[in-house]
């Protein structure tokens, strides 16, 4: 029997579904019940454009990656939690 359950997320995922729900004021969203595949954008929390320049200056802030508007991977990027985890996470190893 599958279960309906979104996969559950990594310690990373959880810090910035965290990051993602206070940066945005993102008011009865449970950062723990963010799906990593759901669209972050659109028909998944129902981000804009607004709310992707709010959340790459706090990732800025918190982790110390650049995100360019002009980035043309930005919407593969922001596509979900998990690939925004994944390239912050390259990006600081990257760094270190």
């Amino acid at each position: 029997m599958t279960s309906a359950m979104p996969e559950a997320q990594t310690t990373e995922q959880l810090e910035l579904a965290g990051l993602i729900v206070a940066a945005l004021n993102l008011e009865g969203v449970d950062p723990a019940g963010i799906d990593p595949d759901a669209p972050l954008f659109g028909d998944g929390l129902g981000l804009d454009s607004i709310d992707a320049l709010e959340l790459a200056l706090e990732i800025s802030k918190r982790y110390g990656v650049q995100l360019k508007a002009d980035d043309e991977d930005n919407k593969r990027i922001f596509a979900s939690l998990r690939t925004l985890t994944e390239y912050i996470q390259q990006r600081r190893s990257a760094v270190a």
